[in-house]
């Protein structure tokens, strides 16, 4: 594992292919309140590039062209969550998007364990440390246990997208799966509005 960090932006000229690993780290869960600390990225070769911002330092147009360009695909786990902030924070509306947390939903009805450590275990055999989920990641400096963990987040997304096409083929549920991703933008979009607690296409 490779892990680079860079302040304030991708550095120019920097090729991550055309299906980009994402994830993000925050203050906390609430996109309105806590502010974007870190954005992660991985072509899932073992390297990590990692973004660090510090507060109200949002300009960041390498990042930004990325996460708009209809040619990448921007793979996350739970991407309602990190699309939300990356909107917030960066004023951008990130697409086209893979979620993982969505997929696993779909196809892996047997169990109600759709988190990226119990998709790891299971489907990659990779055991993932939690340990620093909720460490101070507006720190100036980050700990070394910070940027491994940070790393350790979008390492094995293209590996577990892999396993979990091939189940959305099996059962029939690679159009649905796509339909979703597309409405994520939406969704997030509704969470930023005030709509997170509610259903609208409820009764």
């Amino acid at each position: 594992m490779t892990v680079t960090l860079h302040h304030g932006d991708l550095p120019d000229g920097l090729d991550l292919g055309s299906v980009v690993a994402i994830d993000s780290e925050t203050m906390g869960l609430r996109p309105i309140r806590d502010r974007l600390c870190v954005v992660q990225f991985s072509s899932g070769d073992g390297t990590a590039h990692l973004v660090q911002f510090a507060p109200g330092e949002y300009d960041a147009p390498n990042l930004t062209r990325m996460l708009t360009d209809p040619d990448v695909l921007k793979l996350f786990h739970f991407a309602r969550f990190d699309v939300a902030v990356l909107q917030a924070f960066l004023g951008v509306a990130t697409a086209p998007i893979y979620c993982t947390k969505i997929a696993s939903k779909l196809v892996r009805t047997y169990t109600d364990r759709h988190g990226l450590k119990d998709l790891c275990r299971e489907l990659i055999g990779v055991d993932l440390s939690k340990q620093q989920q909720s460490s101070d990641w507006g720190a100036a400096e980050l700990t070394a246990e910070q940027l491994a963990y940070a790393a350790s987040d979008v390492l094995h997304l293209h590996a577990l997208k892999d396993r979990l096409d091939i189940m959305l083929a099996r059962e029939g549920r690679t159009g649905i799966a796509a339909d979703c991703f597309r409405f994520l933008g939406t969704r997030a979009a509704l969470d930023l509005i005030g709509y997170a607690d509610e259903d609208i296409f409820a009764h």
